[in-house]
Protein backbone atom coordinates (compact mmCIF):
# COMPACT_ATOMS: atom_id res chain seq x y z
CA UNK A 1 0.00 0.00 0.00
CA UNK A 2 2.64 2.43 1.31
CA UNK A 3 4.94 1.92 -1.97
CA UNK A 4 1.08 2.34 -4.35
CA UNK A 5 1.08 5.74 -2.57
CA UNK A 6 4.58 6.33 -3.48
CA UNK A 7 3.95 5.51 -7.26
CA UNK A 8 0.81 7.75 -7.77
CA UNK A 9 2.66 10.43 -6.19
CA UNK A 10 5.87 9.78 -8.39
CA UNK A 11 3.06 10.22 -11.31
CA UNK A 12 1.38 13.06 -9.94
CA UNK A 13 4.81 15.05 -9.69
CA UNK A 14 6.29 13.94 -13.34
CA UNK A 15 2.77 14.81 -14.88
CA UNK A 16 2.67 17.91 -13.22
CA UNK A 17 6.35 19.03 -14.36
CA UNK A 18 5.59 17.81 -17.72
CA UNK A 19 2.78 20.41 -18.29
CA UNK A 20 4.94 23.07 -16.27
CA UNK A 21 5.74 26.07 -18.78
CA UNK A 22 9.09 26.33 -18.22
CA UNK A 23 11.94 23.95 -19.00
CA UNK A 24 13.07 21.48 -15.89
CA UNK A 25 15.99 19.49 -15.72
CA UNK A 26 16.71 16.76 -13.05
CA UNK A 27 20.18 14.21 -12.79
CA UNK A 28 21.46 12.26 -9.65
CA UNK A 29 24.48 12.52 -8.07
CA UNK A 30 26.40 10.80 -10.54
CA UNK A 31 24.81 12.80 -13.46
CA UNK A 32 22.89 10.99 -14.48
CA UNK A 33 19.69 12.73 -16.66
CA UNK A 34 16.40 11.70 -15.28
CA UNK A 35 14.23 14.02 -16.56
CA UNK A 36 13.71 16.67 -18.90
CA UNK A 37 10.10 18.15 -19.69
CA UNK A 38 8.54 19.17 -23.02
CA UNK A 39 9.22 22.75 -22.41
CA UNK A 40 12.76 22.22 -21.62
CA UNK A 41 13.17 20.74 -25.53
CA UNK A 42 10.87 23.05 -27.20
CA UNK A 43 13.53 25.97 -25.47
CA UNK A 44 16.53 24.42 -26.06
CA UNK A 45 15.44 22.77 -29.67
CA UNK A 46 16.29 19.43 -28.56
CA UNK A 47 16.04 16.30 -26.51
CA UNK A 48 18.00 15.26 -23.46
CA UNK A 49 21.40 14.32 -23.85
CA UNK A 50 23.15 10.86 -22.57
CA UNK A 51 26.71 12.22 -22.32
CA UNK A 52 28.39 11.77 -19.57
CA UNK A 53 28.95 14.58 -17.63
CA UNK A 54 32.54 15.39 -18.31
CA UNK A 55 31.19 15.88 -21.97
CA UNK A 56 28.20 18.15 -20.81
CA UNK A 57 30.24 21.53 -21.93
CA UNK A 58 30.17 19.97 -26.00
CA UNK A 59 27.42 18.41 -25.54
CA UNK A 60 24.92 20.85 -24.72
CA UNK A 61 26.31 24.34 -26.29
CA UNK A 62 25.71 26.33 -23.37
CA UNK A 63 28.11 29.54 -23.06
CA UNK A 64 28.30 32.87 -21.10
CA UNK A 65 26.28 35.76 -22.18
CA UNK A 66 29.39 36.60 -24.19
CA UNK A 67 27.73 34.05 -26.65
CA UNK A 68 31.80 33.31 -27.32
CA UNK A 69 32.87 31.60 -24.27
CA UNK A 70 32.06 28.19 -23.52
CA UNK A 71 31.03 26.74 -20.22
CA UNK A 72 33.41 23.65 -19.45
CA UNK A 73 31.54 21.07 -17.24
CA UNK A 74 31.75 21.86 -14.42
CA UNK A 75 30.39 25.51 -15.23
CA UNK A 76 27.13 23.77 -16.26
CA UNK A 77 24.19 24.94 -14.15
CA UNK A 78 23.17 21.25 -13.23
CA UNK A 79 26.36 20.49 -12.65
CA UNK A 80 26.45 23.23 -9.81
CA UNK A 81 23.01 22.11 -8.69
CA UNK A 82 24.70 18.56 -8.70
CA UNK A 83 27.56 19.97 -6.14
CA UNK A 84 24.85 21.05 -4.10
CA UNK A 85 25.18 25.13 -5.32
CA UNK A 86 22.13 26.85 -5.14
CA UNK A 87 21.29 30.02 -7.51
CA UNK A 88 18.50 31.91 -9.37
CA UNK A 89 18.15 33.92 -12.54
CA UNK A 90 21.35 33.80 -14.23
CA UNK A 91 21.56 34.37 -17.80
CA UNK A 92 23.39 31.61 -20.07
CA UNK A 93 23.67 31.43 -24.13
CA UNK A 94 22.72 28.12 -25.56
CA UNK A 95 24.03 27.50 -29.01
CA UNK A 96 23.40 23.87 -30.48
CA UNK A 97 22.64 22.24 -33.95
CA UNK A 98 19.03 21.93 -32.75
CA UNK A 99 19.00 25.90 -32.16
CA UNK A 100 21.71 27.34 -34.58
CA UNK A 101 20.46 30.72 -33.87
CA UNK A 102 20.69 30.60 -30.33
CA UNK A 103 18.41 31.55 -27.21
CA UNK A 104 19.09 32.93 -23.88
CA UNK A 105 17.71 31.73 -21.14
CA UNK A 106 17.74 32.45 -17.74
CA UNK A 107 18.29 29.85 -15.52
CA UNK A 108 17.70 28.75 -11.47
CA UNK A 109 19.34 25.77 -9.83
CA UNK A 110 19.31 23.55 -6.15
CA UNK A 111 20.59 20.89 -5.25
CA UNK A 112 18.45 17.63 -4.17
CA UNK A 113 18.34 16.42 -0.63
CA UNK A 114 17.17 13.54 1.27
CA UNK A 115 17.61 12.09 4.75
CA UNK A 116 20.57 10.19 2.84
CA UNK A 117 22.19 13.52 1.99
CA UNK A 118 23.02 14.86 -1.30
CA UNK A 119 21.23 12.88 -4.15
CA UNK A 120 21.27 15.15 -7.19
CA UNK A 121 20.24 18.43 -8.85
CA UNK A 122 17.37 20.25 -10.88
CA UNK A 123 17.38 23.14 -12.65
CA UNK A 124 14.69 25.29 -13.86
CA UNK A 125 14.50 27.57 -16.85
CA UNK A 126 12.69 30.14 -19.32
CA UNK A 127 13.41 31.74 -22.52
CA UNK A 128 14.68 35.38 -21.92
CA UNK A 129 15.64 35.77 -25.50
CA UNK A 130 13.19 38.48 -26.01
CA UNK A 131 14.30 40.76 -22.71
CA UNK A 132 18.35 40.25 -23.29
CA UNK A 133 18.01 42.03 -26.83
CA UNK A 134 16.38 44.53 -25.47
CA UNK A 135 18.45 47.25 -25.80
CA UNK A 136 16.67 49.28 -23.14
CA UNK A 137 16.33 46.84 -20.34
CA UNK A 138 19.34 44.86 -19.96
CA UNK A 139 23.29 45.25 -19.94
CA UNK A 140 26.09 42.89 -19.49
CA UNK A 141 29.80 43.16 -19.46
CA UNK A 142 32.22 40.52 -18.11
CA UNK A 143 35.53 40.69 -16.48
CA UNK A 144 37.96 38.62 -15.22
CA UNK A 145 39.19 37.90 -11.16
CA UNK A 146 41.29 41.41 -11.47
CA UNK A 147 37.98 43.44 -12.38
CA UNK A 148 39.23 44.15 -16.11
CA UNK A 149 36.32 44.32 -18.43
CA UNK A 150 36.53 42.29 -21.22
CA UNK A 151 33.51 42.18 -22.45
CA UNK A 152 30.23 44.49 -23.40
CA UNK A 153 27.06 43.82 -25.28
CA UNK A 154 25.75 46.94 -27.30
CA UNK A 155 23.11 47.49 -24.44
CA UNK A 156 25.83 48.56 -22.60
CA UNK A 157 27.10 50.86 -24.86
CA UNK A 158 23.41 52.08 -25.59
CA UNK A 159 22.60 52.71 -22.13
CA UNK A 160 26.17 54.11 -20.15
CA UNK A 161 26.93 55.97 -23.36
CA UNK A 162 30.66 54.58 -23.59
CA UNK A 163 31.43 52.60 -26.33
CA UNK A 164 33.22 48.82 -26.15
CA UNK A 165 36.35 50.65 -27.03
CA UNK A 166 36.46 53.24 -24.26
CA UNK A 167 35.52 50.42 -21.54
CA UNK A 168 37.16 47.30 -22.90
CA UNK A 169 40.69 46.75 -20.57
CA UNK A 170 39.33 49.41 -17.79
CA UNK A 171 37.51 48.03 -14.65
CA UNK A 172 33.91 49.29 -13.59
CA UNK A 173 35.03 52.17 -11.52
CA UNK A 174 34.32 54.80 -14.63
CA UNK A 175 30.87 53.75 -13.54
CA UNK A 176 30.49 54.97 -10.63
CA UNK A 177 28.42 57.73 -9.01
CA UNK A 178 30.24 58.37 -5.43
CA UNK A 179 26.46 57.28 -4.15
CA UNK A 180 27.96 54.57 -2.74
CA UNK A 181 30.56 53.95 -0.25
CA UNK A 182 33.68 52.19 0.04
CA UNK A 183 32.46 50.14 2.61
CA UNK A 184 29.65 48.58 0.09
CA UNK A 185 32.16 47.82 -2.65
CA UNK A 186 34.41 45.99 0.02
CA UNK A 187 31.50 44.02 0.82
CA UNK A 188 31.11 43.20 -2.60
CA UNK A 189 34.01 42.40 -3.47
CA UNK A 190 34.08 39.94 -0.49
CA UNK A 191 31.51 38.16 -1.34
CA UNK A 192 32.24 37.74 -4.66
CA UNK A 193 35.70 36.86 -4.48
CA UNK A 194 34.56 34.13 -1.85
CA UNK A 195 32.59 32.96 -4.79
CA UNK A 196 28.91 33.87 -3.72
CA UNK A 197 26.82 35.66 -6.12
CA UNK A 198 25.97 39.31 -5.74
CA UNK A 199 22.69 40.70 -6.30
CA UNK A 200 21.60 44.58 -5.04
CA UNK A 201 20.22 47.63 -6.47
CA UNK A 202 22.31 50.61 -6.52
CA UNK A 203 22.84 53.89 -8.62
CA UNK A 204 25.51 54.27 -11.76
CA UNK A 205 26.99 56.79 -13.41
CA UNK A 206 26.90 57.24 -17.54
CA UNK A 207 29.60 59.12 -19.79
CA UNK A 208 27.84 62.03 -19.52
CA UNK A 209 27.68 62.44 -15.68
CA UNK A 210 24.07 61.92 -15.44
CA UNK A 211 23.54 58.92 -12.89
CA UNK A 212 20.64 56.06 -13.35
CA UNK A 213 19.54 53.18 -11.09
CA UNK A 214 20.09 49.55 -11.96
CA UNK A 215 19.44 46.35 -10.64
CA UNK A 216 22.98 43.98 -10.66
CA UNK A 217 23.67 40.54 -10.53
CA UNK A 218 27.19 39.14 -10.35
CA UNK A 219 28.21 35.92 -10.79
CA UNK A 220 31.77 34.41 -9.64
CA UNK A 221 32.42 31.50 -12.40
CA UNK A 222 34.96 29.06 -11.74
CA UNK A 223 37.18 26.51 -14.23
CA UNK A 224 37.40 22.38 -13.81
CA UNK A 225 39.46 23.07 -11.17
CA UNK A 226 37.62 25.27 -9.19
CA UNK A 227 39.93 28.88 -9.90
CA UNK A 228 37.95 31.70 -10.30
CA UNK A 229 38.18 32.74 -13.84
CA UNK A 230 35.92 35.35 -14.18
CA UNK A 231 32.68 37.13 -12.81
CA UNK A 232 29.93 37.80 -14.96
CA UNK A 233 27.39 40.92 -14.50
CA UNK A 234 23.98 41.02 -15.28
CA UNK A 235 22.36 44.55 -14.89
CA UNK A 236 19.46 45.92 -15.78
CA UNK A 237 18.37 50.25 -16.18
CA UNK A 238 15.49 50.39 -13.94
CA UNK A 239 15.80 54.26 -13.55
CA UNK A 240 12.26 54.68 -15.21
CA UNK A 241 11.14 52.49 -12.63
CA UNK A 242 12.37 54.22 -9.44
CA UNK A 243 11.14 57.51 -10.78
CA UNK A 244 7.78 55.82 -11.76
CA UNK A 245 7.81 54.30 -8.35
CA UNK A 246 9.06 57.50 -6.43
CA UNK A 247 6.31 59.77 -8.18
CA UNK A 248 3.87 57.31 -7.08
CA UNK A 249 4.47 57.30 -3.57
CA UNK A 250 5.18 61.41 -3.76
CA UNK A 251 1.08 61.39 -5.53
CA UNK A 252 -0.18 58.98 -2.94
CA UNK A 253 1.32 61.16 0.14
CA UNK A 254 -0.01 64.39 -2.12
CA UNK A 255 -3.30 63.21 -2.75
CA UNK A 256 -4.00 61.97 1.59
CA UNK A 257 -2.60 65.45 1.92
CA UNK A 258 -5.07 67.30 -0.58
CA UNK A 259 -8.29 64.76 1.25
CA UNK A 260 -7.57 66.56 3.93
CA UNK A 261 -8.13 69.97 2.93
CA UNK A 262 -11.68 68.92 1.14
CA UNK A 263 -13.68 70.60 3.89
CA UNK A 264 -16.57 68.59 4.98
CA UNK A 265 -19.89 70.32 4.19
CA UNK A 266 -21.59 71.91 7.26
CA UNK A 267 -24.65 70.79 8.72
CA UNK A 268 -27.16 73.77 8.44
CA UNK A 269 -30.78 73.61 9.74
CA UNK A 270 -33.02 74.12 6.70
CA UNK A 271 -30.18 73.22 4.05
CA UNK A 272 -28.77 69.84 2.20
CA UNK A 273 -25.36 70.30 1.39
CA UNK A 274 -23.08 67.55 -0.63
CA UNK A 275 -19.89 67.83 -1.95
CA UNK A 276 -17.16 66.12 -4.02
CA UNK A 277 -13.94 66.05 -5.69
CA UNK A 278 -12.99 63.34 -8.26
CA UNK A 279 -9.37 63.81 -9.78
CA UNK A 280 -8.18 62.86 -13.20
CA UNK A 281 -5.13 61.80 -11.66
CA UNK A 282 -3.93 60.33 -8.17
CA UNK A 283 -4.07 64.36 -6.99
CA UNK A 284 -5.94 67.06 -8.50
CA UNK A 285 -6.38 70.43 -9.08
CA UNK A 286 -9.83 71.21 -8.14
CA UNK A 287 -10.62 72.78 -5.18
CA UNK A 288 -13.57 72.98 -2.92
CA UNK A 289 -14.23 74.99 0.41
CA UNK A 290 -16.51 75.82 3.32
CA UNK A 291 -15.43 78.59 5.09
CA UNK A 292 -17.28 79.82 8.41
CA UNK A 293 -17.26 83.75 7.73
CA UNK A 294 -16.85 86.80 11.03
CA UNK A 295 -20.37 88.06 10.38
CA UNK A 296 -21.85 84.97 11.24
CA UNK A 297 -22.12 83.68 7.55
CA UNK A 298 -21.19 80.77 4.98
CA UNK A 299 -18.41 81.15 2.16
CA UNK A 300 -18.68 78.28 -0.40
CA UNK A 301 -15.50 78.12 -2.66
CA UNK A 302 -15.16 76.22 -5.99
CA UNK A 303 -11.56 76.61 -8.14
CA UNK A 304 -9.82 74.98 -10.49
CA UNK A 305 -6.01 75.22 -11.15
CA UNK A 306 -4.65 75.08 -14.63
CA UNK A 307 -4.17 71.26 -15.46
CA UNK A 308 -4.17 68.72 -13.08
CA UNK A 309 -1.85 66.47 -10.96
CA UNK A 310 0.69 67.18 -8.62
CA UNK A 311 1.70 70.55 -9.47
CA UNK A 312 -1.67 71.63 -9.94
CA UNK A 313 -2.62 70.17 -6.48
CA UNK A 314 0.73 72.31 -4.96
CA UNK A 315 -1.33 75.60 -6.64
CA UNK A 316 -4.56 74.30 -5.19
CA UNK A 317 -3.06 74.27 -1.69
CA UNK A 318 -1.54 77.42 -1.70
CA UNK A 319 -4.80 79.39 -3.37
CA UNK A 320 -6.57 77.45 -0.52
CA UNK A 321 -4.35 78.66 2.47
CA UNK A 322 -4.55 82.50 0.89
CA UNK A 323 -8.46 82.13 0.67
CA UNK A 324 -9.06 81.31 4.06
CA UNK A 325 -6.55 83.96 5.87
CA UNK A 326 -8.07 86.65 3.91
CA UNK A 327 -11.94 85.14 4.48
CA UNK A 328 -10.67 85.33 8.24
CA UNK A 329 -10.49 89.25 7.81
CA UNK A 330 -13.45 89.84 7.12
CA UNK A 331 -13.19 91.20 3.77
CA UNK A 332 -16.19 91.10 1.41
CA UNK A 333 -16.01 88.72 -1.52
CA UNK A 334 -14.79 90.47 -4.59
CA UNK A 335 -11.66 91.94 -1.83
CA UNK A 336 -10.81 88.76 -1.06
CA UNK A 337 -10.28 87.39 -4.55
CA UNK A 338 -8.43 90.69 -5.50
CA UNK A 339 -6.33 89.94 -2.39
CA UNK A 340 -5.59 85.94 -3.97
CA UNK A 341 -5.07 87.45 -7.13
CA UNK A 342 -1.95 89.73 -5.84
CA UNK A 343 -0.08 86.56 -3.96
CA UNK A 344 -0.77 84.32 -6.71
CA UNK A 345 0.51 86.30 -8.89
CA UNK A 346 4.23 86.79 -7.43
CA UNK A 347 4.09 82.86 -6.78
CA UNK A 348 2.88 81.37 -10.26
CA UNK A 349 4.66 81.10 -13.29
CA UNK A 350 3.61 82.78 -16.62
CA UNK A 351 0.55 81.12 -18.14
CA UNK A 352 -0.50 79.42 -14.43
CA UNK A 353 -3.57 80.68 -13.03
CA UNK A 354 -6.58 79.71 -11.11
CA UNK A 355 -10.14 80.06 -12.04
CA UNK A 356 -12.54 80.07 -8.70
CA UNK A 357 -16.49 81.40 -7.77
CA UNK A 358 -16.72 82.65 -4.18
CA UNK A 359 -20.25 82.56 -2.90
CA UNK A 360 -21.34 83.98 0.43
CA UNK A 361 -24.73 82.52 1.96
CA UNK A 362 -26.49 84.58 5.13
CA UNK A 363 -27.71 82.10 6.95
CA UNK A 364 -30.00 84.69 8.51
CA UNK A 365 -31.68 85.88 5.15
CA UNK A 366 -31.08 83.02 2.82
CA UNK A 367 -29.61 85.45 0.62
CA UNK A 368 -26.84 84.58 -1.83
CA UNK A 369 -23.89 86.80 -3.24
CA UNK A 370 -20.82 85.97 -5.38
CA UNK A 371 -17.93 86.95 -7.24
CA UNK A 372 -16.25 84.66 -9.81
CA UNK A 373 -12.80 84.70 -11.09
CA UNK A 374 -13.20 83.52 -14.51
CA UNK A 375 -15.00 80.32 -13.23
CA UNK A 376 -17.23 77.96 -15.16
CA UNK A 377 -21.13 79.10 -14.52
CA UNK A 378 -22.79 78.31 -11.65
CA UNK A 379 -26.54 78.20 -11.34
CA UNK A 380 -29.85 78.34 -8.93
CA UNK A 381 -32.86 76.78 -10.18
CA UNK A 382 -35.92 77.07 -8.85
CA UNK A 383 -38.24 74.36 -7.41
CA UNK A 384 -39.59 73.90 -10.87
CA UNK A 385 -36.36 73.24 -12.19
CA UNK A 386 -36.14 76.73 -14.36
CA UNK A 387 -33.45 78.97 -13.87
CA UNK A 388 -33.43 81.17 -11.46
CA UNK A 389 -29.80 82.49 -11.48
CA UNK A 390 -26.97 81.73 -13.97
CA UNK A 391 -23.69 82.71 -11.39
CA UNK A 392 -21.48 83.65 -14.73
CA UNK A 393 -18.13 85.12 -14.58
CA UNK A 394 -17.23 88.69 -12.87
CA UNK A 395 -13.84 88.95 -13.40
CA UNK A 396 -10.55 87.45 -14.98
CA UNK A 397 -8.47 83.79 -13.69
CA UNK A 398 -5.73 84.45 -10.25
CA UNK A 399 -2.91 84.68 -11.06
CA UNK A 400 -2.60 86.70 -14.37
CA UNK A 401 -2.69 89.96 -13.76
CA UNK A 402 -1.65 92.10 -10.26
CA UNK A 403 -4.70 94.68 -10.42
CA UNK A 404 -7.25 92.76 -11.79
CA UNK A 405 -10.65 93.95 -10.59
CA UNK A 406 -13.52 91.57 -9.30
CA UNK A 407 -17.13 92.09 -9.10
CA UNK A 408 -19.84 90.97 -6.42
CA UNK A 409 -23.23 90.42 -7.67
CA UNK A 410 -26.43 91.40 -6.11
CA UNK A 411 -27.94 89.08 -3.93
CA UNK A 412 -30.79 86.34 -4.83
CA UNK A 413 -32.75 84.78 -1.62
CA UNK A 414 -33.28 81.20 -2.31
CA UNK A 415 -36.25 79.34 -1.67
CA UNK A 416 -37.64 76.14 -0.37
CA UNK A 417 -37.12 73.29 -2.79
CA UNK A 418 -34.81 75.59 -4.91
CA UNK A 419 -30.96 74.41 -5.64
CA UNK A 420 -27.49 76.29 -5.98
CA UNK A 421 -24.95 73.84 -8.20
CA UNK A 422 -21.34 75.19 -8.36
CA UNK A 423 -19.20 72.72 -10.48
CA UNK A 424 -15.44 72.50 -12.43
CA UNK A 425 -15.51 72.64 -16.28
CA UNK A 426 -13.98 68.74 -15.76
CA UNK A 427 -17.56 68.43 -15.73
CA UNK A 428 -19.04 70.72 -18.49
CA UNK A 429 -16.25 69.21 -21.05
CA UNK A 430 -16.64 65.89 -20.61
CA UNK A 431 -16.50 63.94 -24.10
CA UNK A 432 -18.09 61.46 -25.39
CA UNK A 433 -16.21 59.25 -28.20
CA UNK A 434 -17.54 61.15 -30.76
CA UNK A 435 -16.46 64.48 -29.22
CA UNK A 436 -19.55 66.14 -27.98
CA UNK A 437 -19.25 67.64 -24.42
CA UNK A 438 -21.39 66.82 -21.27
CA UNK A 439 -22.31 70.47 -21.57
CA UNK A 440 -23.88 72.64 -18.66
CA UNK A 441 -27.60 71.62 -20.28
CA UNK A 442 -27.12 68.16 -19.41
CA UNK A 443 -26.08 69.17 -15.99
CA UNK A 444 -29.43 71.08 -15.61
CA UNK A 445 -31.64 68.42 -17.40
CA UNK A 446 -30.46 65.90 -14.78
CA UNK A 447 -30.78 68.06 -11.74
CA UNK A 448 -34.57 68.37 -12.92
CA UNK A 449 -35.07 65.42 -13.25
CA UNK A 450 -33.83 63.89 -10.19
CA UNK A 451 -34.28 67.40 -7.84
CA UNK A 452 -36.45 65.25 -4.93
CA UNK A 453 -32.91 63.23 -4.07
CA UNK A 454 -30.69 64.25 -1.64
CA UNK A 455 -27.70 66.60 -2.17
CA UNK A 456 -25.40 63.82 -1.71
CA UNK A 457 -27.30 61.60 -4.67
CA UNK A 458 -27.31 64.56 -7.03
CA UNK A 459 -23.40 65.19 -6.78
CA UNK A 460 -22.98 61.46 -7.21
CA UNK A 461 -25.29 60.69 -10.12
CA UNK A 462 -23.81 63.72 -12.15
CA UNK A 463 -20.23 62.24 -11.73
CA UNK A 464 -21.56 59.19 -13.00
CA UNK A 465 -23.56 60.51 -15.81
CA UNK A 466 -20.77 62.39 -17.04
CA UNK A 467 -19.19 58.96 -17.36
CA UNK A 468 -21.19 56.84 -18.80
CA UNK A 469 -22.09 60.07 -21.18
CA UNK A 470 -17.96 59.37 -21.89
CA UNK A 471 -18.48 55.64 -22.16
CA UNK A 472 -16.11 55.39 -19.33
CA UNK A 473 -13.24 56.66 -20.90
CA UNK A 474 -9.66 57.83 -19.47
CA UNK A 475 -10.70 61.27 -17.34
CA UNK A 476 -9.36 63.94 -18.94
CA UNK A 477 -9.74 66.40 -16.23
CA UNK A 478 -10.64 67.01 -12.44
CA UNK A 479 -14.53 67.27 -11.82
CA UNK A 480 -16.17 68.92 -8.74
CA UNK A 481 -19.59 69.42 -7.52
CA UNK A 482 -21.08 71.60 -4.71
CA UNK A 483 -25.01 71.11 -4.36
CA UNK A 484 -26.94 72.72 -2.46
CA UNK A 485 -30.53 72.42 -1.61
CA UNK A 486 -32.97 74.18 0.90
CA UNK A 487 -35.14 72.28 2.68
CA UNK A 488 -37.72 74.69 4.63
CA UNK A 489 -38.69 78.49 4.78
CA UNK A 490 -35.83 80.37 6.49
CA UNK A 491 -36.12 81.65 9.66
CA UNK A 492 -37.05 85.19 10.62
Amino acid sequence: MKYETLRRQKDTLRIIFENLPVGVMVADADGKLLFFNAAAEKILGGSATKANPAEWGGAYGWYLPDQNTLLVAEQLPLARAIRGEEFSDELIFVRSPQQPSGVFISVSGRAVRSVMGLTGGVVIFHDATEQQRSLQTNVLLTHDKQGVIQYVNPAFESITGYSREEVLGKTPRILNSGRQDAGFYRQLWSQIVAGRPFQGTFVNRKKTGEPYWVEQTITPIHDEAGNLTYFFSVTHDVTELRKSQEQDMQLRLAREVQQRFYAAPPTMPGFDVAAAAYPAVETGGDYFDFIAMPGGGLAIAVGDVEGHGFGSALVMALTRAYLRSFAAMGLELEQILAQVNRMLVKDLRDGCFVTLILAGLDLQTNALSYASAGHVSGYVLRQSGEVECVLDSTGPPLGLFPESKFFRRPPVTLHPGEVVVLLTDGLTESAAPDGTEFGAERVLQYIRAHREKSAQQLVEGLQQEARAFCANALQDDDITLVVLKVKQEPSR
